[in-house]
């Protein structure tokens, strides 16, 4: 099928994954960290304090998510989705309204759960299972919301921030989550139901089978793959969440680092179509010990130079990590665990990618409240990207003969 046909054929559906996964642009860090001065400022926090809570209440989040995640089993998309945007915009609002700094983290659970947790796995886990032999292209679709939400919601908001409070920034945030909800109903008002397609077309995983989630806990290539299920979400999202700490520190104007995101963003857009072409042609066995490798090599490159044309090479490599870390795993889970059960397993993957987002911030919050500054950090936070790396490519060769339906 070509791409063009494979977009027309199929474009209510790719439609709901790239708002959803846009949509979930208001609670992903990129989007929250540029507020991060101004929060740090009405609340008199420090760098550590502001990541405490940040991790407070990404933590929570990912805690509820295991259980959350797997209503995609049971649920329609349509319905799960307008209500994740209405609790979205409820969130938005309560940030522009909170006043009192022990709301903060439940403010930041409804922002990280909503946002970067259910409205992201309600996306990812709805392409992967309604698309089979096209999965990778519907993915690569689907998640560019996530690059649209990157490109230009931070240089808007950061624009916008120079005449209008930032509380008010949240209510318009609000809107457009208001807004989103009923398009989504409308665009899948012929939803294709994910307990049909994952009983009338399932497609097995290792040994043949469709595995439960208690069986992939229990079973050794789950826990090797948790250092590179952590990496790209703890220390991408620390990135953004101390890009205004990182700015002040190399010397650069925080707007002047903002704009440098479309490149980011452009590069991530590229390797998730690159990627989801070679998920189809190759499967995920052979990728994914390789998409961690640009992120390491990009945060070496922020931690030894100081220009800004260096650090948008550095923003290149980090965005070919996200960019692929976008489609490949979410492959990964329903090629190796089946389809039947994704809704639930994918939720254990997304619960552990948020619990990552979590850590990142407040681990490099509490080292630059010590004294060490983050790009000193971004040397050893590459090495740990690349044990991570190592660590799937030494699962990746011991299973790969197991699947009923290799590459």
């Amino acid at each position: 099928m070509g791409f063009l046909r494979f977009l027309r054929d199929n474009a209510r559906w790719l439609a709901a994954g790239v708002l959803l996964s846009f949509g979930s642009s208001f609670g992903q860090t990129f989007f929250i960290s540029i507020f991060a001065g101004q929060i740090r400022a009405d609340f008199d926090l420090s760098h550590g304090e502001w990541g405490g809570i940040y991790t407070l209440g990404t933590t929570a989040s990912a805690v509820v998510m295991v259980w959350a995640g797997a209503l995609t089993d049971r649920f329609r998309v349509r319905v799960l989705g307008a209500g994740v945007f209405v609790l979205l915009a409820l969130a938005c609002i309560a940030m522009s309204l909170v006043q009192a700094v022990w709301l903060l983290p439940a403010v930041i659970f409804l922002l990280r759960f909503a946002g970067q947790g259910m409205a992201s796995h309600l996306s990812v886990v709805a392409m992967a299972r309604w698309f089979v032999a096209t999965r990778g292209r519907a993915l690569s679709v689907a998640t560019m919301g996530f690059a649209l939400g990157e490109a230009f919601l931070p240089v808007s908001f950061v624009a916008m921030m120079e005449v209008l409070s930032w509380r008010v920034l949240w209510l318009f945030a609000a809107g457009i989550s208001l807004i989103a909800a009923p398009i989504l109903v409308l665009l899948l008002r012929r939803e294709r139901t994910p307990q049909m397609v994952a009983d009338e077309s399932p497609v097995a995983g290792m040994e043949n089978r469709h595995w439960r989630r208690g069986e992939v806990l229990r079973h050794w290539l789950f826990w090797m793959m948790v250092p590179a299920l952590l990496a790209p979400p703890a220390f991408g999202t620390a990135f953004f969440f101390q890009q205004v700490h990182l700015a002040e520190v190399k010397g650069w104007d925080h707007v002047a680092l903002v704009a440098l995101f479309p490149v980011y963003t452009s590069t991530g857009v590229a390797a998730m179509f690159a990627f989801g072409w070679a998920i189809d042609r190759f499967g995920t066995a052979r990728l994914m010990p390789v998409v961690q490798l640009p992120m390491a090599l990009g945060f070496l490159v922020f931690s030894q130079t100081e220009g800004l044309f260096a650090a948008a090479i550095g923003l290149c490599l980090m965005g070919a990590t996200v960019g692929a870390n976008s489609t490949v795993p979410s492959a990964f889970w329903a090629e190796f665990y089946g389809t039947r059960h994704l809704g639930g397993i994918k939720a254990i993957a997304a619960a552990v990618m948020v619990l990552g987002s979590a850590i990142g911030p407040g681990v490099t919050g509490a080292l630059i409240d010590l004294g060490l500054s983050f790009p000193e950090q971004l040397l050893g936070i590459s090495g740990f990207v690349l044990f991570g790396a190592g660590l799937v490519g030494l699962a990746m060769r011991r299973v790969r003969g197991t699947l009923s339906h290799p590459a």
